[in-house]
């Protein structure tokens, strides 16, 4: 068996504006909560005595870090991520282009592509075509591979600016003038502040009191591979 074929993936969701930060390459790392599966797991090494509990403040236990990760369910460094995506099949639309006039029609449209008010949106809604929730997008409709690169436990406010940044949030240009101002339009958040913007992405995909729950999370950073 070669290698490649030894690579493990795993499907990821990811919203159209987390997709287009992808696409940008603004965004190279993503956080989940920690699923109950994965607590559960802990707690099983915590009553043999095989990890630390996870600590109500201060840093994980050095000797229980990889005992944490290896739970994640997402994979580890190395194994494979295929985004889902909210997309739309247009086999037999009458709308299926040829990006490469010497290559085949292309087959998937996705919600990414077509923000509010573009051309590709209005044709798609002339047509009466239909996006399709990312759960259900087959593995060959995938157009974004990634590799991880690393996996880590961590706070939810234990981010930094940099990971902020890393998250793909949009910043105000004008930090000076603008101060602590900042405002949400749809699934873009904007901020004078990158932990600000942060914030308030996980907060509009998670519930209004996420943020202050300050749950630990995967924090899992990849790169893009080709598919």
């Amino acid at each position: 068996m070669s290698m490649e074929n030894q690579i493990k993936e795993r499907p990821i969701l990811f919203s159209a504006t987390m997709v287009r930060a992808i696409l940008d390459g603004r965004k190279t790392v993503t956080r989940r909560a920690l699923n109950a599966q994965a607590l559960k797991n802990i707690g099983y090494g915590v009553q043999l005595g095989e990890c630390h509990e996870l600590p109500s403040e201060g840093p994980l236990h050095p000797n229980s870090i990889g005992y944490y990760t290896d739970f994640c369910p997402f994979g580890q460094p190395g194994d494979r991520l295929w985004v889902r995506e909210t997309f739309t099949d247009l086999r037999g639309t009458g709308i299926e282009h040829r990006p490469d006039p010497e290559g085949p029609l292309q087959r998937y449209a996705y919600a990414a592509d077509c923000p509010p008010g573009s051309y590709a949106e209005e044709a798609r809604k002339d047509y009466g075509i239909k996006w399709k929730p990312s759960i259900h997008m087959p593995r060959a409709a995938c157009r974004i591979l990634l590799e991880i690169t690393d996996v880590r436990v961590e706070r939810l406010q234990a981010i930094s600016d940099k990971q902020a940044m890393a998250e793909g949030v949009r910043l105000y240009a004008d930090h000076a003038a603008l101060g602590d101002w900042y405002h949400v339009e749809g699934k873009e958040t904007y901020s004078a502040d990158p932990r600000k913007s942060f914030e308030l992405l996980w907060s509009s995909i998670n519930g209004p009191t996420a943020w202050d729950a300050n749950p630990w999370v995967w924090a899992v950073e990849f790169k893009r591979v080709t598919p």
